[in-house]
This record gives structure tokens, C-alpha cells and sequence, in this order.
């Protein structure tokens, strides 16, 4: 939906197919219910200009396009590879009626060697296919399509891969543009890099918590090294959402099948595990030791603030392992509600303190620093808040009667008057 409604707003003629027909109606009525800063004006606006249309049906609505671009999913598969099968469904559902020259456009993050196999699918010479991975962050990705770092744009039509990067031409970034199996590799290059450097923040927490040193201070040095920059430098719970652990196993499996043994990444994903553990613990023993029976407030459920996704959440993941281990769980997000297995969700941020022994931080969203701690400390049967995102001013807890404990940091003990 990014991709279509900022493509109209560069101008271009944008029809943009969906299988679900009740989501094509809420959609062509301006109706957008994912939560993505900017997104629902761009649609409104494209629906007003005659720009942006949605519609079901692909065999129709691709009859006079210049350009096909392939968005749909590719989860992880069996054995960790990405499942192609949406890709491959849709290409064949259109090889038939894609006018002669039309461009067939994966946007969908695949293993390299997908435009080879989109193109013999295809069995069409008369129909380029390119690779044009995006690089968009969930809350962020309409700035981030407007705005981007770079066009990748991948090919082994090189004319082919150059009319497609022109369809950025308003937007002031570097293109690369390349081969196929280059820019294919590319999104998982750069993907499975950021997840590195998380486990490796995490490792590098640890440390400091078993020699006393602080990950805040580190971090800050680390960060005006121009080679290394500040962002993904901050630690937590894990990496999670909708693209770094599928897009890890991805590499892992392309790798395998080039006989290459990528142990560094390897290593990561055993790293983001293992930070998971160390968070369970750090709870458990906030706790008294023992989860069964203990109960836990959770604030935070979305894999990271601005959005409401919980595919792959690290905060879904403790949330789990916590209800696993007996403990009462209670929860709260402000993007997210509903029921969710083993626990309760509650509307409001102060209801997951009532009774609780523990309340535990687990995505950085802004609406917890500014809550009232005083009154949250009245309503726990504990002291211990648990700071998986480093989030809290921990001299506030502090003044508030409760223990703080974040992550690669000195824990903070209450205060206590003779």
C-alpha cells in the first residue's frame, strides 16, 4: 500500500490488486487501517486525483500496464527459506495478458535467483524482469519511500532496470543500479547487517552488566565513530517484526545452498535468542526467583513503537515463555487489543500494575515515560520494574519507591528513608 500510494503521489497512475475484496472496498472507500504515520492522507489524496484505485481481480488490471510490481508476501518457509509461492502464483495468473515490454517488478524481498525463476515462468523473451527490493521501516515508511537512502534497482536488462529507476527520477537519491542477482542479495545483505549489529549491542550489554560498565555511555562513544554511526545501536529485548527473522533464516538457507557456512549471522540469531533468556531471567529474578504464580505487568506488546505489528515480537516472545513458566500476565499496548493466548490485555497502562509483583517495559513507546510512577507504585504488591528498552529516567522509579533494572546498565535500588 506505501509503494502504490507513493508511487501515485509522484504522479504516476497506480492500480493496486488485492485477493481480499472487503479490504479493496475499505481501501477504494479511503478506509486505512494499518498504523503508518502519512499513509491514509496519500491514499485519501490519490483517490481524490483519479491517481490510486484499488480493485480484485490481476488479470484485468494489469491488461495495459508498463509496469508490474509483485508485493506480496514471502514468509519464512519450511526450513527457513523464503516461501515463494505468492510470487509465483501471481506471475502465473498474469504471464498470459502482461502487454509485450511491460516490466514485472519484485518488490517482495526474494532469494537471489527469483528473476530467473519468475522469468522461465513467465516463458515470455518479450517481458523484462526486475528486482527493486524496498527498504522501508514500519511507522516510517512513507518518509522512508519519500526520503529513501537509495533506489536499488537490478536487472539482466540493463534498459529494463534503468526505465524502472526513472520511475524515481523526483525523488532526490542515489540509484544503484545492477544486476539481478546482486539486488536481490542486496535487501538481505543489508537486513541480516542490522540484525548483527542489535545481537552484537546486546553481547556488548551483557558485558557491561558482569564488569560494571554502562551500555548508555558506550554506545554514545561508539556512535560518533562515523564507520559505525548511532543507529541500531541501542539494546533490548531482541529483534524481531516482519522482516529481520525471516530475513536472517533466508540468507542462512541461500548461503547453505552456496555451500558457505555464514557462522557470523549464525551467530546472531543464536545471540537474539540467548537475549530473550537473559530477559526471562532478569524478570524471574525481579520476582523473587520463581514465575510460577508471579504476577507480571507488561508494558509494550508491537515488535517496536509507532506500529501495532506483533509478527514476531521479542515482546510477544517474553510475553509467551512468561505465561509458559506459570506466571500471571497481564498487558498493555496502546496499538494493540484484543485477546492474546495466556495472558489478559487491558486498555489502560496503569491496570497491568494493579497487584503486580513485577512491571516489565517492552517496547520504547514515548506514553510510558510519562506516566504517573507514584501511582503506579501504589498499585503494585512489588518494587521492581524491569527496563528492557532502557526507556525510563530511572531517578524517577527511584523517587517513586520502586527498583529499577534496565539492560547493560547498574541496576537501581529503591530508595529507603531510616
Amino acid at each position: 500500500m506505501t509503494t502504490g500510494a507513493c508511487l501515485a503521489s509522484l504522479g504516476h497512475r497506480v492500480t493496486c490488486v488485492d485477493v481480499d475484496q472487503a479490504k479493496v472496498a475499505r481501501l477504494a472507500a479511503g478506509r486505512v487501517d494499518i498504523m503508518e504515520p502519512g499513509l491514509a492522507e496519500l491514499v485519501s489524496r490519490g483517490l481524490t486525483m483519479r491517481r490510486l484505485r484499488f480493485v480484485s481481480g490481476a488479470r484485468e488490471a494489469v491488461r495495459d500496464a508498463e509496469a508490474v510490481f509483485l508485493c506480496v508476501p514471502t514468509p519464512m518457509g519450511a526450513g527457513g527459506a523464503a516461501d515463494l509461492r505468492a510470487v509465483e502464483a501471481v506471475a502465473a495468473e498474469i504471464a498470459e495478458v502482461l502487454p509485450p515490454g511491460c516490466a514485472l517488478v519484485t518488490k517482495s524481498t526474494v532469494p537471489v535467483g527469483t528473476s530467473g525463476r519468475i522469468r522461465d515462468l513467465l516463458g515470455r523473451e518479450d517481458l523484462p524482469v526486475v528486482s527493486n527490493p524496498e527498504f522501508l521501516r514500519e511507522g516510517t515508511a512513507v518518509a522512508d519511500f519519500l526520503g529513501p537512502d537509495r533506489i536499488v534497482v537490478g536487472s539482466d536488462d540493463a534498459g529494463a532496470a534503468r526505465w524502472v529507476a526513472g520511475l524515481y527520477r523526483d525523488l532526490s537519491a542515489p540509484s544503484v543500479v545492477t544486476d539481478a542477482a546482486s539486488a536481490e542479495l542486496m535487501k538481505y545483505a543489508a537486513n541480516c547487517f542490522l540484525a548483527m549489529k542489535l545481537s552484537y549491542v546486546n553481547s556488548v550489554a551483557e558485558l557491561c552488566e558482569r564488569l560494571g560498565a554502562d551500555i548508555d555511555a558506550v554506545t554514545e562513544g561508539m556512535g560518533y565513530d562515523r564507520r559505525i554511526g548511532r543507529s541500531f545501536l541501542k539494546p533490548g529485548p531482541g529483534w524481531g517484526g516482519s522482516c529481520l527473522p525471516k530475513d536472517t533464516q533466508a540468507l542462512l538457507r541461500i548461503a547453505e545452498s552456496a555451500r558457505f557456512d555464514f557462522g557470523l549471522l549464525t551467530a546472531a540469531v543464536e545471540e537474539n535468542i540467548a537475549q530473550r533468556d537473559r530477559v526471562i531471567a532478569k524478570i524471574a529474578g525481579a520476582a523473587g526467583g520463581d514465575l510460577a504464580g508471579a504476577r507480571i505487568g507488561l508494558l509494550g506488546l508491537a515488535f517496536k513503537a509507532g506500529t501495532n505489528d506483533l509478527r514476531d515480537s521479542p515482546a510477544l516472545s517474553v510475553a509467551s515463555v512468561l505465561c509458559a513458566h506459570g506466571a500471571e500476565v497481564t498487558a498493555y499496548d496502546p496499538a494493540v487489543g484484543g485477546e492474546l493466548p495466556g495472558m489478559t490485555v487491558v486498555d489502560d497502562a496503569y491496570q497491568v500494575a494493579k497487584g503486580a509483583d513485577v512491571v516489565v517495559v517492552l517496547t520504547e513507546w514515548d506514553e510510558f515515560r510519562r506516566l504517573d510512577w507514584s501511582y503506579l507504585a501504589e498499585l503494585m504488591v512489588g518494587d521492581a520494574v524491569v527496563d528492557t528498552r532502557n526507556l525510563l529516567d530511572p531517578q524517577q522509579i527511584l523517587g517513586a519507591g520502586l527498583s529499577w533494572q534496565g539492560i547493560g546498565r547498574p541496576r537501581q535500588r529503591r530508595l529507603t528513608t531510616a
